[in-house]
């Protein structure tokens, strides 16, 4: 069955209060009215819009349709309403104004009570926030208290005030970036007792002075002198938990990546690896003394850099 946005066929906002909603009606009447209008399907515009403003004219079908509107995609809700109207039988003046089927599926044959019944045990909302973690917090599981705000809904679902609730959570050691941890009936209340929706926390890791993250694997640029790539050497490299002596080895280029094995984030089967990756780097503007060193060194070494740029 087709949804009708009345909010749309009035040309209103959902939040429009009920003096806009009356301007509105009349201003698209005037327009519409089969009588005097010249509008291309003025008649069947017309009964669209006597449709829309019967509904939202009214606080509580408005409050229904609402609920409806919002919700109308979660197949929970939908179990929950299908099948409104039944016998067809309106006390609203459907007939007379031949309303949709959409209307009588929701309002036909039901009083307010009946109709306020199939609300009854509707889920609420869900929610989500983000949990900002350290790297090295993910390293073992913590807990962390969060403080959020949270909705406070009347018996129509509608939000009325806002409270503010803290928890203790428990956050695992394997945690992703970007993972979602579920905090079942931690969100907003149901309506007429139905099951209070979930709090989702969004795990974001905080970026790193030293460390770029992949996956479970950490990145880390290791500059080194001319002279240690050239001849190799041994450095320490910090990882999240100290730091480790490291071997260059020599003739070592800039961009080589050396894996230390177990180094990187913890993951739900296995931990992560630290990935160093070389950079050499020159020093500073060379004295007079260095120069010649530099020099000599050209000089004693037949090495061209450049020889890939050679046709074969």
């Amino acid at each position: 069955m087709e949804f009708k946005d009345y909010y749309a066929t009035m040309g209103v906002d959902p939040a429009a209060d009920l003096k806009t909603i009356k301007t509105a009606y009349r201003r698209l009447a005037r327009q519409y009215h089969p009588d005097v209008s010249t509008e291309k399907d003025a008649e069947s515009k017309f009964k669209e819009l006597a449709e829309a403003y019967e509904v939202l004219k009214d606080e509580e079908r408005r409050a229904e349709y609402d609920q409806f509107r919002l919700h109308r995609n979660d197949p929970r809700f939908s179990e929950q309403t299908h099948g409104y109207g039944g016998q067809r039988e309106t006390g609203y003046g459907a007939g007379a104004h031949d309303f949709s089927d959409f209307f009588e599926s929701m309002f036909g044959g039901h009083t307010a009570r009946g109709r306020r019944s199939a609300l009854h045990g509707f889920r609420g909302q869900d929610l989500e926030m983000e949990v900002l973690l350290f790297l090295e917090e993910t390293l073992n599981g913590q807990t962390r208290s969060i403080s959020y705000q949270l909705p406070v809904v009347d018996e129509l679902g509608r939000q009325v005030s806002e409270t503010s609730k803290t928890l203790n959570v428990k956050i695992p050691a394997d945690v992703a970036d970007g993972e979602r941890i579920r905090l079942k009936g931690q969100g907003v209340a149901g309506v007429d007792g139905g099951q209070n929706g979930d709090l989702y926390l969004i795990i974001r890791f905080a970026p790193h002075p030293l460390f770029e993250v992949e996956g479970h694997n950490l990145h880390i640029v290791v500059p080194l002198a001319p002279w240690e790539a050239a001849l190799g050497t041994s450095i320490e490299v910090p990882t999240l938990t100290g730091k480790i002596a490291l071997n260059i080895p020599s003739g070592s280029q800039s961009g080589k990546r050396l894996r230390v094995k177990g180094k990187g984030l913890a993951g739900k089967k296995e931990t992560g690896d630290l990935y160093a990756v070389l950079k050499v780097v020159m020093p500073p503007k060379p004295d007079e003394k260095i120069s010649a060193l530099w020099r000599e060194l050209s000089e004693q070494v037949a090495f061209d850099p450049r020889t890939e740029w050679e046709p074969k």
